[in-house]
């Protein structure tokens, strides 16, 4: 409480004496009210990743006046597929990937994997000697909702090139045609079937966003079945909560946040079903691997991910937390940041040091 009250009050003294407005307080309920503040770029990036960000919303002022992908006339349902092969064929030809293949050189093949597609990453040159014997599974975010073969390539290229290791990236079934738990069904029998050629400690297991949330399920739905966990997974941009939980989720997207009932694939899962929200039972918890957790602070996931480290921790499980300032959520989607560059060697090294070899 008294911790509470100094913030509230280092704040509320900052933002009063800079605008003179009412200072943030705290009800008898716990709620805060905070006044509007315009919160500037963080004094601690970079003059790079400053200019970045600049660029950034140029660009995304730009792509806002193209012709949207969405069809107001169909429903949400029916115009899924429509949308996601609109959004494959404007990413294919975006700059954003024309600059990624050229960063990160990377062979690219599709494949079945235990009756279910997925894009295969082998770096140019392939793999190294140490990684012979090494996979990483990518499970890509977009919110169980799109991402497949575009959000896929973002987290997957600068990987499997700077890491020089095969990643294979699963196009899970999404929502709104599908529900829970078809994307766990999915990844377990990629699992399966890669556990027929490599040990379980040979495998890592990440992602970002909707992926993050997925690799928690996913560890959560092996240990369920009785299958062997991973040797390393990395929980990016989000963890075993769901994204959008806790105070971030409701800073940054505002209140109330989307919540997991409005998601078309969660709309039907109990709340307290770990093996959606692997963060209802330390039981599953206390079971994971070694575990990588990446945000930003201005991720609105970044609760999430806090959370799931410091639960993780309590587990005694190996846990390991990475936030970068002023950022937001899938950074590092974005090669340009020096944060990203720093995101991606982290996320290599830690599979080098947790995987088998």
């Amino acid at each position: 409480m008294r911790l509470n009250w100094f913030i509230s009050g280092l704040v509320g003294l900052t933002i009063w004496s800079a605008a003179n407005a009412e200072p943030p307080h705290q009800d008898e309920n716990g709620n805060f009210h905070v006044p509007a503040v315009d919160l500037p770029p963080s004094s601690l990036l970079s003059h790079e990743s400053r200019a970045v960000l600049e660029l950034e919303q140029q660009e995304a002022a730009a792509q806002s006046k193209e012709p949207s992908c969405l069809d107001a006339s169909k429903s949400v349902a029916e115009q899924a597929l429509a949308f996601r092969r609109c959004q494959s064929d404007r990413y294919l030809a975006s700059p954003e990937y024309t600059r990624l293949i050229k960063l990160f050189p990377v062979d690219l093949t599709a494949k079945t994997i235990g009756g279910v597609y997925a894009e295969v990453f082998t770096p140019k040159g392939g793999v190294s000697r140490e990684n012979r014997h090494r996979v990483l599974i990518n499970l890509h975010g977009g919110g169980f909702l799109i991402g497949a073969r575009t959000f896929s390539k973002t987290e997957s290229l600068p990987i499997a090139a700077i890491g020089r290791i095969e990643v294979i990236s699963v196009d899970y079934r999404q929502g709104p045609e599908n529900k829970f738990p078809a994307a766990s069904d999915d990844v377990e029998a990629v699992y399966r079937e890669l556990l027929k050629s490599y040990k379980p400690t040979e495998i890592g297991v990440y992602g970002c966003s909707a992926g993050g949330l997925l690799v928690a399920e996913s560890v959560a739905r092996f240990i369920h079945d009785g299958l062997p966990v991973p040797g390393a997974i990395g929980m990016l941009c989000s963890g075993a909560a769901y994204y959008e939980d806790g105070d971030s989720g409701q800073a940054w997207i505002g209140v109330p946040a989307w919540k997991p009932q409005d998601n078309p694939y969660l709309s039907e899962v109990d709340p307290t079903n770990p093996l959606a929200y692997p963060i209802q039972s330390n039981e599953i918890m206390s079971k994971y691997p070694p575990s990588l957790l990446i945000s930003g602070t201005r991720d609105f996931a970044l609760s999430s991910v806090v959370n799931t480290h410091s639960r993780l921790v309590a587990d005694s499980v190996d846990a390991e937390l990475h936030v970068w300032d002023g950022l937001g959520h899938g950074f590092f989607y974005d090669p340009r940041l020096p944060e990203s560059r720093q995101a991606y060697d982290v996320i290599v090294r830690f599979f080098d040091q947790h995987l088998a070899r």
